[in-house]
């Protein structure tokens, strides 16, 4: 942008098309609409001055990232993935990828770790720049609520009604169908557009997100080598993802690091929320929940398997929904820390 010295309350500088050799082409008339829409483009108010745009606005973009529509059928719309790929030549062995649930949540916090902390290992301890694949849906809201419902979530899964009064019934239940479009399909995607490293591959889902990476981690735990569980709902429809521990407990053995985390207000109200006129139900709900318990004691689970390397961490200052970014760091550090 270009600051000129004209203070916003003053008129712009005509333009009459004379110029500084005299008279002129001289332009049509135009409506005052018209033109105070087109004074609204080059002319914009920044500190108290007038600031001429050097172009039209344009939609910002993720540096680094496509986006590409895939799946989906008659009776369900596709997946909107987005793909980063680092700048510069991959590694011999292809770039670690890092997956995410709800990627029109958090894609853009991922790249932006991965530009900012990545290039500087001695000072992030990251040890290798990475791929980012977040798995969304078409539209722009950060979440959308009746897809993540059935895609997350655990068989048989149930019914319930909509969000908002006359809203369309909610079902659960759809996670074997989604794990097989990950895991085959979404991979087999990534695949054909960026050289990949099939041993350092990771999975982050938050809420019901991570609930449905401990249902892929039980059914699939060849499927990635790194597993990242925020705040799990794994009191989900009475816990039945518990039900599918036993059979990776009892299956043969496997190798798989897991991450667990959950924010220390999940559990009882934060400062801000004490106030509330729905507290008491609002502590209902978190108390009954147990987000911090069950993820704590699934940790501790995992860990008695052999084969499998588990960790939890509490999250200070941090509610089920302000968690999102520290968790999305400390899965980039749980995957890729040197040393581990």
């Amino acid at each position: 942008m270009i600051v000129t010295g004209v203070m916003a309350g003053d008129r712009p500088p005509a333009d009459d098309g004379r110029g500084p050799g005299g008279p002129g082409p001289v332009s049509a008339p135009v409506s005052r609409r018209a033109a105070a829409g087109l004074l609204a483009t080059a002319w914009m108010t920044l500190g108290g001055y007038a600031v001429r745009a050097a172009g039209p606005d344009e939609p910002a973009r993720l540096a680094g990232a496509v986006s590409f529509d895939l799946g989906g059928d008659a009776d369900r719309a596709p997946w909107r993935i987005t793909l980063y790929i680092p700048p510069g030549a991959a590694p011999v062995d292809g770039w670690p990828v890092l997956y995410l649930l709800d990627g029109n949540a958090v894609t853009g916090t991922a790249i932006d770790i991965e530009r900012v902390q990545a290039p500087y290992p001695d000072a992030t301890g990251i040890a290798s720049r990475f791929a980012v694949v977040g798995i969304g849906y078409p539209g722009d809201e950060a979440h959308d609520a009746a897809r993540r419902s059935w895609d997350y979530t655990p068989p048989p899964g149930r019914s319930y009604p909509g969000h908002r009064p006359g809203g369309a019934t909610m079902r659960t239940g759809g996670a074997d169908a989604f794990l097989h479009f990950v895991t085959t399909t979404l991979r087999s995607a990534v695949a054909q557009r960026c050289r990949v490293d099939p041993a350092r591959q990771a999975l982050f889902g938050h809420s019901f997100g991570g609930l449905f990476v401990l249902y892929a981690l039980a059914h699939r735990p060849d499927a990635f080598s790194h597993w990242i569980a925020a705040s799990p709902s794994i009191h989900w429809e009475d816990r039945v993802v518990l039900k599918s521990l036993a059979r990776l407990e009892q299956g043969p053995p496997v190798r798989a690091r897991v991450h667990l985390s959950a924010g220390v207000y999940e559990e009882a109200l934060a400062p801000f929320q004490d106030r509330a006129p729905d507290r008491a139900a609002r502590l209902e709900r978190l108390t009954s929940a147990q987000m911090i318990a069950l993820a704590r004691a699934m940790a501790e689970r995992l860990g008695r398997i052999p084969g499998v390397t588990s960790e939890f961490r509490l999250i200070p200052r941090r509610t089920h929904m302000t968690v999102l970014p520290d968790a999305v760091n400390d899965a980039v550090a749980f995957f890729l820390q040197r040393g581990t």
